[in-house]
């Protein structure tokens, strides 16, 4: 057998998904690897947010890599530091942190000749034979365009920004959005502040869902029956995966009608007082937005302390928001829980492909790719989380892995020598995202009656419209057929 063809690999971004992929990487025989952060440490989205109340949204045994199963989890649903210290034990127990170039943004991306030269904050990086994206979406905050946020004389700061320096005890406390950061947030410092008030443009959803600790005994147990720990994946996977999954897209309505009793039942019984729970009523179809799930937050927004505050915000003022029906709500602290944009990908740096043309000007109309990996025109150029990939209710980890995993199998195919680049045909890619934009009307997104964050800038749903089960067999193998042979 002919040895296989040296390559060199940059990955951007060393969250979950990128320490993930330099591990394989490296494991697969390929000697060059480095990943580029732009930060001081690794983690990403579990690194940049620490809010009180995080925690995420995916059971924790579904919430990990296939390869690196945790016994230790505390909770149901696991805390953001817990998942950071899993994804940093990961690193170490992978030696992973020697691949990582710390405080190196990637500025630009040229591709000439077959190789990519790289350049970071920290000058140039030298060329690779293939780079792989693994930014993430939930690294770019949103902040809110109201007059006068500027002004005010309080302490004012992003969620994904927390400034940890500011006490919040007996502080008159307002949060803007009722997101699932915002749900969190609410639940965990109530008991701490002199007032809350809760700034509402858009109810939610949102479905009881307990945190309940994890026993000593059952974690002792996982760790002497590692096998039950996969067969726990397995079957949360089953759950998410293959039946909320299938909810949301359209193909199984007993399951959406369940999901959507289940919503409901939460807020009726939840709470007790009905003009509140008129307020907090939402008017489109559970799923169309991302589901929040708390067990803490209809209890939390009932307290004595706290308030809902319905009425739009005319503008913010040094002394706190003034609402349009002219009531000044007295603040000390805001916290802006507005979002992310997750639409951004590599639009920071500049990535020029073939002949020039910038990634930035193929995406001129929309972000796109065949099959959420790669674009035609930027060879051996490939995403993870690019666009069109499952979010939402999803364990990210899950789909990142599939997703490398087809990475993997192109790169084996450059490896091999079957071909000198990887570039998807541009008549394929086309008719591949003229079925996303075919398929996705079933979908509880475009039909459920709301706006959320899945929708980009030109009106588009930027998420996979059919089952994940689909998404695991298009992934499963690369078709020759659909690249440049070359």
């Amino acid at each position: 057998m002919a040895d296989k063809r040296e390559l060199s690999v940059a990955i951007i971004g060393a969250g979950a998904g990128g320490i993930m992929s330099a591990i394989k990487l490296r494991d697969s025989g390929i000697k060059k690897v480095v990943l580029f952060e732009k930060a001081a440490d690794l983690g990403g989205t579990w690194r940049d947010n620490t809010y009180p109340g995080l925690v995420c949204d995916v059971p924790s045994h579904l919430y990990r890599f296939s390869f690196a199963p945790n016994p230790d989890w505390s909770q149901t649903f696991s805390p953001g530091s817990e998942i950071y210290a899993y994804v940093r034990k990961v690193a170490e127990d992978n030696n992973a942190e020697e691949m990582i170039r710390y405080n190196s943004e990637v500025t630009k991306l040229e591709y000439n000749d077959k190789r990519w030269r790289v350049t970071t904050t920290q000058g140039d990086q030298g060329e690779f034979d293939v780079v792989v994206s693994a930014v993430g979406i939930l690294h770019h905050p949103v902040y809110p365009d109201i007059p006068g946020l500027d002004s005010f004389k309080g302490d004012c700061f992003h969620s994904a920004r927390w400034n940890h320096d500011v006490s919040l005890k007996g502080k008159r406390v307002g949060i803007i959005g009722t997101g699932s950061t915002a749900v969190q947030i609410v639940g965990a410092i109530v008991d701490d502040v002199a007032h809350l008030s809760m700034f509402q443009r858009t109810p939610q959803w949102v479905m009881n869902a307990p945190n309940l600790p994890v026993a000593e005994e059952d974690k002792a147990h996982y760790r002497a029956h590692p096998e039950e720990m996969s067969a726990m994946y397995d079957q949360l996977a089953a759950t998410m995966n293959h039946g909320f999954a299938a909810a949301i897209v359209g193909d199984n309505a007993m399951a959406l009608e369940k999901i959507q009793e289940g919503c409901q039942q939460s807020l009726d019984q939840g709470v007790q007082d009905p003009e509140l729970r008129a307020k907090l009523q939402p008017d489109y179809s559970a799923g169309c937005k991302r589901l929040i799930m708390s067990d803490r937050f209809y209890p939390a927004i009932q307290k004595p302390n706290a308030e809902l505050v319905t009425d739009a915000i005319e503008s913010i003022e040094p002394e706190g928001v003034r609402t349009r029906d002219g009531r000044l709500h007295a603040l000390d602290v805001l916290v802006l829980c507005t979002g992310f944009d997750p639409h951004r990908f590599l639009a920071d740096a500049e990535v020029v492909g073939r002949n020039g043309q910038t990634l930035n000007e193929a995406w001129s109309q929309g972000n796109y790719a065949y099959k959420t990996i790669c674009v035609p025109n930027f060879p051996n150029l490939f995403f993870l989380g690019g666009p069109n990939s499952p979010i939402g209710n999803f364990s990210y980890l899950m789909t990142a892995e599939r997703q490398f995993g087809y990475v993997e199998k192109l790169i084996g195919l450059l490896r091999e020598g079957k071909l000198e680049e990887v570039t998807p045909k541009a008549d394929v890619t086309a008719a591949f995202n003229q079925s996303i934009k075919d398929a996705m009307p079933q979908t509880v997104w475009a039909s459920g009656g709301c706006q959320s964050w899945y929708y980009d800038r030109f009106g588009n749903v930027a998420s996979w419209p059919w089952t994940f089960a689909k998404f695991e067999e298009d992934l499963s193998a690369p078709a020759l057929q659909d690249f440049e042979a070359a």
